[in-house]
């Protein structure tokens, strides 16, 4: 999802999602082309899951993604990013083997060996010592790739403890930031807080386009919005508390309250429910997203005639936009025309066929999908990012759940119940296609 912001008054760069809605409405819609996104981590470890979300988005948007790696060894970082590895628009510039791993054997191994099926593509900086070979094999690598690219740089700590003085980092991203930004990238540079002086933190936060704080206090972590270049955004400077459930990220802020308030998280949960981006809503009320966005939290409240568009997009009465749940009388029946067809998110629209069995608007422990494979064909990935049980039964054709450990087939009649385990992806061998009776069970 691109669209212009000059309208608004940002620049005449395009502005995307970071992966994370709240965040976008924070940041007054999302991430400008061009930014360089400078993340203050308190921890060394809370910048990640941001990292991980920017990844996965440009992943579905087929973006390339090049991730900078100081800290860790490819072997490792792999493993970091799991199913995120497994995608071709991602790129690893290895500059750990020959800076901090000194060129060791137990490293250099790692390319010696047949290489598995990650998926992603490895580079290894010879010389990570000279910063301008870090920058070249960057730019290099910039070159061969279309469109606007994404960076990860784990981190300008670990550049620093590899190349010594403050100066040296300084000096390098006073000459990348402006570069990148010229590219049209978007760029995320990790700095262990804790580690760097305040001298090099104020002429960080001088140069970059957005600077964001990541806190860890009694137990709660929170973020800041320190800068946000071209933007007019409420919440510069005031913290808010999140935290993470696998890569999803959750705010305080939208756990339900009284009153009005409740109008916003109510759309954006019968939105998600519909499987409607914030783009798509937008695009059938005939507003922005980013008005969407401010809407879902709370920002702004929409018109009444907007109020009934919504709700006839959601299938629902107007009314129930302020329940908690639409009011059902029994017995509880759902027919064919109470079906909604779904777009699972990441999944290409020619990937799968899939209808939730129940209305939008209806809240249960188990939603029921019907969901069709095309034969001769696989999926990306799993229908869901969702942390709970799962099960399904195969009303008709074969197939095939790719596991982390290892391949199960299934045929007409075959039950299937997932707990832990996640399919990388699934396979519709057969001439036929596959209809699978689906159950999403919530915790």
């Amino acid at each position: 999802m691109t669209r212009d912001h000059t309208s608004y008054g940002i620049s005449d760069k395009q502005i995307v999602t970071s992966g994370i809605s709240q965040l976008d409405a924070m940041l007054g819609g999302g991430i400008l082309i061009g930014d360089n996104v400078v993340w203050y981590d308190d921890a060394g470890s809370l910048a990640h899951i941001f990292c991980l979300n920017l990844i996965k988005v440009s992943q579905n948007q087929k973006k390339s993604t090049i991730y900078v790696s100081f800290d860790r060894s490819p072997k490792n970082l792999l493993e970091k990013l799991g199913p995120l590895a497994k995608n071709r628009y991602l790129t690893i510039l290895d500059c750990f083997s020959f800076g901090k791993g000194e060129g060791a054997d137990v490293f250099l191994k790692f390319y010696k060996e047949p290489s598995p099926k990650q998926g992603c593509r490895i580079f290894k900086v010879d010389d990570p010592k000279n910063p301008d070979n870090v920058m070249d094999a960057v730019y290099k690598l910039h070159k061969s790739m279309k469109d606007d690219v994404r960076l990860v740089f784990e981190s300008l700590t670990g550049m620093q403890e590899l190349w010594g003085e403050e100066d040296h980092i300084l000096n390098f991203y006073s000459r990348s930031c402006p570069r990148l930004y010229e590219l049209n990238t978007i760029a995320y540079w990790i700095v262990e807080k804790a580690v760097h002086s305040q001298k090099l933190k104020a002429h960080l936060n001088k140069i970059t386009q957005v600077a964001i704080d990541l806190s860890l206090k009694r137990g709660k972590t929170s973020i800041t919005i320190l800068k946000a270049e071209k933007r007019e955004i409420d919440l510069l400077d005031k913290p808010s508390v999140y935290w993470n459930k696998g890569i999803d990220v959750h705010f305080d802020s939208e756990k339900k309250s009284t009153g009005r308030l409740e109008l916003g998280f109510r759309i954006k949960e019968l939105r998600t429910q519909a499987k409607l981006s914030q783009s798509d809503l937008a695009k059938f009320i005939g507003v922005t997203p980013s008005t969407i966005s401010q809407v879902e939290n709370n920002q702004i409240y929409p018109s009444l005639p907007a109020l009934i568009k919504i709700a006839e997009i959601l299938k629902i009465s107007a009314s129930s936009l302020f329940k908690e749940t639409e009011t059902v009388t029994e017995p509880v029946r759902f027919s064919e025309s109470d079906r909604v067809e779904v777009q699972f998110t990441g999944l290409p629209k020619d990937a799968i066929f899939s209808q939730r069995l129940t209305p939008n608007g209806f809240e249960s422990k188990i939603e029921p999908y019907v969901i069709t494979i095309p034969p001769e064909s696989k999926t990306p990935s799993h229908f869901f990012s969702h942390k709970g049980d799962e099960s399904g039964y195969l009303l008709s054709g074969e197939l095939r759940l790719h596991l982390e450990t290892g391949l199960q087939a299934a045929k007409k009649g075959d039950w299937i119940y997932l707990t832990d385990q996640t399919p990388l992806y699934w396979e519709n061998p057969g001439p036929e296609p596959a209809r699978l009776l689906w159950m999403k069970i919530r915790p």
